[in-house]
């Protein structure tokens, strides 16, 4: 009898060890529930932090965000630019070809000049050569005097056009400027000098209408 009693005392102390542990159990997961009520403040500010943010966007940017497309412009501003650009481009091709025609006439002038200049400058030799066969005592007759004003106002007024003399005489020969027709040897002269003009030559602004001929030394 006393180990029966024995042994149901030993049944009744485990079953009341396990509904103490399971009473254990139950009180640490109810204080780990309440532990993580404790943090779920912090999880409510920062959703109401990101409200506040959602409602300073413009209604734009949310409208953006909402379809994903970029705003397109009117097509009225996209005519405009069109039509802009359009008149930026025939403005600049405008300028571009008043230019070239300014510089085609510009050399139109200079050929047509050239060649006028180099029609009058064998009257000019000849005015120079009558004038040169003058004989010293007839040099003061009228008429010969007439001759002289004559080929001086020829003379002026090609020089106000551009015109004027190449100088040869004395100078270093150039084949830019000279012809050379004639050599000779001139101890009183330097190497390659020209000591002597046999056609004036003429310049007009900056380019040659005619080669002076010349006679070079050494």
């Amino acid at each position: 009898m006393e180990n029966n009693q024995s042994k149901e005392d030993m049944v009744k102390e485990a079953v009341e060890e396990a509904k103490a542990k399971a009473a254990e159990d139950t009180d640490t997961a109810e204080k780990t529930a309440d532990a993580e009520e404790t943090e779920t403040p912090e999880t409510e500010g920062e959703e109401s932090v990101a409200d506040e943010k959602a409602d300073t966007e413009k209604p734009e940017e949310k409208k953006s965000k909402k379809f994903g497309k970029k705003n397109r412009k009117d097509k009225k501003d996209e005519k405009i630019e069109e039509l802009t650009d359009r008149v930026a481009r025939q403005m600049a091709e405008f300028d571009n070809f008043r230019k070239r025609t300014d510089k085609e006439k510009s050399q139109m002038y200079e050929i047509g000049a050239k060649d006028v200049i180099d029609k009058i400058l064998p009257v000019v030799d000849n005015f120079e050569r009558g004038l040169a066969a003058i004989p010293e005592g007839e040099t003061e007759h009228p008429f010969m005097q007439g001759m002289d004003k004559v080929y001086k106002q020829l003379m002026t007024t090609l020089e106000g056009l551009g015109v004027k003399p190449i100088e040869a005489v004395g100078q270093e020969f150039d084949p830019e400027f000279h012809n050379a027709v004639m050599h000779e040897d001139n101890e009183d002269l330097g190497e390659n000098i020209v000591s002597e003009e046999l056609q004036k030559g003429y310049m007009y602004r900056d380019t040659v209408v005619r080669h002076s001929m010349v006679k070079v030394a050494n």
